[in-house]
Order: structure tokens, then sequence, then C-alpha cells
């Protein structure tokens, strides 16, 4: 379980992105965090495994207080969360394999990385989590070469080299068309169902938001203000989470409720 207490965030300009957030996580959930760019989503999930250091509040997994961790216990808890990124995060001018195999730096340490010592094993691993994603034939072409789509999916496969218990994907559909952000969403879902990963992913679209999550949380500058399961999410909970202005453009998604 993983279980959100208090959790604020200050940055030193003085925005308060994050405001006493607090909410609990099962394990296997698939939790989408909505809200309008800018309510705290992105700030919420690197928080979670303190990309970003939170100011106050405690996150605590499987018994373990992250946020108090020092560096050698937090390597080894990140082992286990894989990270999604909206735009990808490869390294573009290396193979596409190569950007997988940066998954197992938690296991392996980045010297193994920096001279390209990697193990039969690990190759092997990198070689099936390609195959997973539907890509292993990019294998060897530069990173840069790829569709946004494909790219997202060589991101996919390094989270997959860690073995993940926890996936965090920060809108990891916020550039791709809707054809293909069903096929990303798709991959983790499989990871979820198949693997029994935890997921918790940002998403700004409601049609995604309720084929996906099992659970929601709603964000609105930086504070809570929806936790319920898609189904919940009627006209007004909609107008709590975006506003009076989206409100008109999207209702309609929302039927006659």
């Amino acid at each position: 379980m993983l279980k959100i207490e208090n959790l604020t965030k200050i940055y030193p300009n003085g925005t308060i992105a994050l405001k006493n957030v607090s909410f609990e996580v099962d394990q296997g959930e698939f939790l989408v965090i909505v809200g309008l760019s800018g309510s705290g989503k992105s700030t919420l999930l690197r928080c979670i495994n303190r990309l970003i250091e939170p100011t106050e509040g405690t996150i605590t997994w499987n018994g373990q207080n992250i946020t108090k961790a020092k560096a050698n216990d937090l390597r080894l808890i990140r082992r286990k969360i894989g990270m999604v990124f909206q735009q990808f995060n490869l390294v573009k001018r290396s193979t596409v394999v190569t950007n997988v195999l940066a998954g197992r730096l938690g296991y392996a340490g980045q010297f193994r990385s920096l001279v390209g010592s990697w193990s039969k094993e690990d190759q092997e691993r990198a070689y099936r989590a390609l195959q997973r994603v539907g890509i292993v034939e990019k294998a060897k072409e530069r990173a840069d070469s790829l569709s946004g789509g494909q790219q997202q999916r060589v991101g996919i496969a390094r989270a997959l080299m860690q073995e993940p218990e926890l996936i965090l994907a920060d809108e990891p559909v916020a550039s791709l068309d809707p054809v293909l952000a069903h096929s990303i969403l798709q991959y983790l879902e499989d990871l979820n169902k198949s693997d029994g990963a935890t997921v918790i992913c940002s998403l700004h679209f409601l049609d995604l938001v309720q084929r996906y999550g099992t659970r929601v949380v709603g964000l609105k500058n930086g504070e809570i203000v929806f936790k319920g399961v898609p189904s919940e999410i009627d006209r007004a909970r909609f107008k709590e989470i975006y506003g009076e202005e989206a409100q008109e453009v999207r209702a309609s998604s929302l039927g006659a409720a």
C-alpha cells in the first residue's frame, strides 16, 4: 500500500504546488490523477519517488517511509518504482536498446551504463521488454528516429526493466493523438492486470479516465477536490475539478447526468 499524508510542496519562489494532500493506493490499483495544468499532478507524482523533495508530509510505501529514506535506501526503493514521462526522457542519440537498458541502473550502477558493459541476462531482458511493447525491430535504431508513440513505448520498456511494483506515469499520452493514447495506456493496463503492478497515472481527458482508471483523485490548485471512482464524476463533480469554463466545453461527454 502507498499512503500519502498531508503532503505539501512549496517551491522556492513561494508557489504552493501541493497543500495537505492525503490519500491511499492499494496494491494493484490503476489510480488516475486528474486536474488542469498547474493543479499539482506532476509535482505529486515526482514527490512520490522524490524526484522532487516534499516540503512537508509523509509518503509511506509497503511500510517504508520514502520521505525520510537516506540515499542508499532511496536507491533501493526506486528500483521498484518505474517512471514514464510525458516527454519520454530518452537519450535521443543513443540506440533504443541502450535507453531501455538504462532501466537497470538501480541494479547495475552508473559505471556499467557508461562503459556499455551489460550482462547477457540484462541484454536479453531488454529485448524481451521491447518485444512486449511491440518494437523489438527498432532496438538498434537511434531513439530520435522514432515517432512519439514509439518513443513512449521505449519509455515503458525502460520502466519494465526495473520489474516495477509501482509505475508512475506523468501525463504519458498528453502529446499523442487519441489512437496512440489508447495504445500506450493499454500497455500500462497490461502491466497492471498481468503483472499486478500498481499504476498511478495523470491524465487530462475524461474518456481515458473512465476507460482505464479504477479510482480517481482530482486536484485543483494543489488540493484534493475529488476522491472516488470514475463513474462518480458527474457534471457537478466535473465542474468542481475543472471549473466553470471547462464545464461548457466538456459537459457533453458526461451525457445527461
